[in-house]
């Protein structure tokens, strides 16, 4: 690459950092979005990430979803990152197929890592938090080319009384004109009125709600909103995840593996160790009890920075999974073996499913960007 080409890349990598870290706003998020689009299209433009593959594309990538349905028609849909297209999926799935990449399971991998076995390259398909349209439109698409994946469940979503605050806060504000919340002791009146005014609103009252101290002040919160705008925050985990009698005929199924997704899917780096231990050790018992399988992979809940980190990678490991994934994003490269509580993804975003960026993402040069070509991130 030219000097040019690395002043720009060194710039957007520092722009997404800052952008990253920056306390939330609604516009800042959209902007960040806007230049995540234009880097990764820089990359496939410019042919850099064709340069960047040999050095970042690493041994394997393992790809994050969550939702796998069809696009809806909602006008306001601020979780719409969380989910693809079965057909975006499939479109995936053909790319790595052409490029002669081996899909396959999480326990392959880790033996694969562990043997230090890179004879042919391979990715990994992990969904977290176990939705029902894991099994109605990822399930189908992933048969058509018998690809593996794993479904990380958090147990009170199976259970039916999870919570998942992030779908209540879209119902919440998407039938509202206008919100009233309790920052820093004092009623601050929030416009919901518009869906520009929405979509701020959403992401002012996601991080306001991420910051709180605690998970028990952030479901208290959410649980007050609902209740004053009439959403039905306990039936939301019934309507969306499987519950555990699903979950046993889809587990069933030769190509699903079950992961452990904690029992909550709170912020383990909130909670006190006896409390993340807790968490992570009954959630797979329980699991484990309901689908009599072994549970050996484990998903941090939110998974980056603020959620996981040395004390949850060790945890993991003392609990004893054999792998346990992040949301920070990343390849997988030989030296990933030593961190195998701290494995990076690549997120499957649905705010970027266009088929030109498949080559980009899988080059491992906007992971590489995005992490100021470090390789591994598992501080």
């Amino acid at each position: 690459m030219s000097d040019r080409d690395n002043s720009f890349f060194s710039g957007l990598s520092l722009s997404l950092r800052r952008n990253a870290n920056r306390p939330a706003r609604a516009l800042m998020k959209q902007l960040r979005n806007t230049v995540i689009r234009a880097g990764m299209e820089a990359l496939y433009f410019s042919g850099a990430h064709i340069l960047l593959r040999p050095i970042f594309a690493g041994v394997g990538a393992i790809f994050m979803l969550h939702h796998v349905r069809p696009r809806r028609a909602d006008a306001f849909q601020p979780n719409h990152h969380l989910e693809v297209t079965p057909d975006f999926l499939r479109a995936m799935l053909t790319h790595l197929r052409a490029l002669d990449v081996e899909i396959i399971s999480m326990d392959e991998a880790h033996r694969r890592l562990t043997e230090r076995n890179f004879a042919r390259r391979f990715a990994c398909f992990t969904c977290d938090d176990g939705y029902r349209d894991n099994r109605d439109f990822a399930l189908p698409v992933m048969r058509e080319f018998g690809a593996p994946f794993t479904v990380f469940v958090a147990s009170d979503f199976a259970e039916g009384c999870g919570k998942l605050w992030w779908i209540a806060l879209e119902r919440i504000i998407a039938a509202a004109s206008a919100i009233e919340l309790p920052i820093a002791g004092v009623m601050t009146p929030i416009d919901t009125a518009t869906p520009q005014a929405k979509r701020t609103a959403f992401g002012r009252m996601h991080d306001w709600l991420r910051s709180l101290p605690g998970e028990q002040e952030m479901e208290a919160e959410i649980s007050a909103l609902c209740s004053r705008h009439g959403v039905d925050e306990a039936g939301i985990a019934r309507e969306l995840c499987m519950s555990w009698d699903e979950l046993r005929g889809f587990a069933a199924d030769p190509l699903v593996t079950i992961g452990a997704h904690t029992i909550t899917h709170c912020n383990l780096a909130k909670q006190s160790e006896t409390i993340a231990s807790f968490e992570l050790a009954t959630s797979r018992a329980r699991i484990e009890d309901a689908l009599q399988r072994q549970v050996a992979h484990l998903a941090y809940p939110y998974g980056d920075r603020i959620a996981a980190g040395q004390r949850e990678f060790a945890l993991a490991r003392s609990i004893g999974f054999r792998t346990a994934v992040t949301t920070r994003p990343g390849m997988l490269f030989p030296e990933s073996a030593d961190h195998m509580t701290a494995l990076q993804r690549v997120s499957l975003n649905g705010n970027y499913q266009d088929a030109r960026l498949l080559p980009v993402l899988t080059s491992g040069a906007a992971t590489a960007v995005w992490n100021g070509f470090r390789r591994i991130d598992a501080a």
